[in-house]
């Protein structure tokens, strides 16, 4: 389990830049207070809704929008905090909208929802600039629901080993398995998930042996076996994150895990509230715990604080962020504030501590 005596944290959000927003902000978790402060524009950047943070926080890498054109964008991590650009991979057409770094800065993954395709790109470690393209992979086919007339790649992660990049396409209803050949993406493996549940998001288990998946459309989390020795992934579970009662329009988003790996939370726009979770010992399957509202509207994103004793959840449609405490023993969360602005806000990432 994670431990860490700090008592102030360090996080970020990205936004999307058609309102107030100048690109990512910055702000302080005070964790013996519980309050959030010093929330500031840290670097200036055309819709960087998704971002990462290499394990060694040298180097923070976002999704990147210029004009009709997109790609990713690299900044050194001050210590002041600030975000200093290294370089941008810009392409013609949309730009992604996730990205993720691995272990020894070596490599970045990026998946785009407009273009169907998942990219891959080297990385310089010594000085975090991001090289051209290594590997392009575009999908096709198309799904039932009328959001699904073509590919939508969502979401593009290692997997705990790094042997693997896991990409899940909300519009083919597909889990794509690729082996990483010196940063290349070949196909290993498909998980195809039930049409017209549109998969978007996706956090392994600590002990790196499961996997819960979160579904937009059907708002559900899908409990997975991982296989590291293929790569593949087997279904076993799946559950709803909204109350039986609830008819009205929802699209799922986020979905985290504790480090102990005992809650696994999941966030619904629509529904504007946190899942909660219990993973059962053994099985690893899911008992529901609770909702919570996100006190605002169309919850994004959240992330849980370095310390896991706090949650905060980003609201896009109310330019809201939200602070919660978490019971470490029942995963639940309490309100604590839901007053902090930030302009559209979706992704919220942390310093590693």
């Amino acid at each position: 389990m994670l431990m860490t005596t700090h008592e102030k944290f360090t996080g970020y959000i990205g936004t999307y830049t058609k309102g107030d927003s100048k690109g990512i902000y910055s702000f302080t978790l005070d964790a013996a207070n519980g309050k959030i402060t010093d929330v500031k524009a840290a670097a200036s950047l055309e819709n960087p809704t998704y971002l990462t943070i290499s394990k060694d926080n040298q180097y923070l890498y976002s999704v990147a929008k210029e004009g009709n054109s997109g790609g990713v964008a690299g900044y050194r991590i001050l210590e002041s905090k600030e975000l200093s650009l290294i370089n941008k991979q810009i392409s013609e057409g949309a730009s992604p909208c996730h990205v993720s770094v691995n272990k020894d800065n070596s490599l970045l993954l990026s998946a785009n929802y407009h273009k169907g395709s998942a990219d891959s790109y080297r990385l310089i470690p010594e000085n975090g600039e991001i090289r051209a393209v290594v590997s392009s992979i575009f999908h096709e086919g198309s799904g039932p629901d009328e959001r699904q007339e073509k590919a939508h790649t969502h979401y593009s992660g290692f997997t705990p080993d790094e042997k693997y990049a896991a990409v899940i396409d909300l519009g083919i209803d597909q889990l794509i398995t690729y082996s990483l050949d010196n940063g290349k993406l070949v196909e290993k493996s498909i998980l195809n998930i039930a049409p017209g549940s549109g998969p978007r998001h996706l956090t392994f288990h600590p002990n790196g042996e499961y996997a819960y998946l979160m579904t937009e459309f059907s708002s559900e989390v899908l409990v997975l076996k991982y296989h590291s020795e293929d790569g593949s992934f087997q279904q076993l579970q799946a559950v709803s994150t909204l109350p039986d009662d609830f008819k009205e329009n929802n699209q799922g988003s986020a979905i985290h895990i504790s480090s102990d790996g005992k809650f696994v939370y999941a966030a619904n726009r629509g529904h504007d509230s946190i899942a909660v979770f219990e993973v059962k010992p053994g099985s690893f399957e899911l008992s529901f715990v609770e909702h919570t509202s996100t006190e605002g509207n169309w919850p994004r994103d959240f992330v849980l604080d370095p310390s896991e004793k706090y949650l905060i959840a980003s609201n896009q449609n109310s330019s809201n962020v939200v602070l919660y405490s978490r019971d470490k023993e029942t995963g639940r969360l309490t309100l604590l504030d839901s007053e902090v602005k930030v302009p559209d806000p979706v992704c919220v990432k942390f310093l590693n501590y």
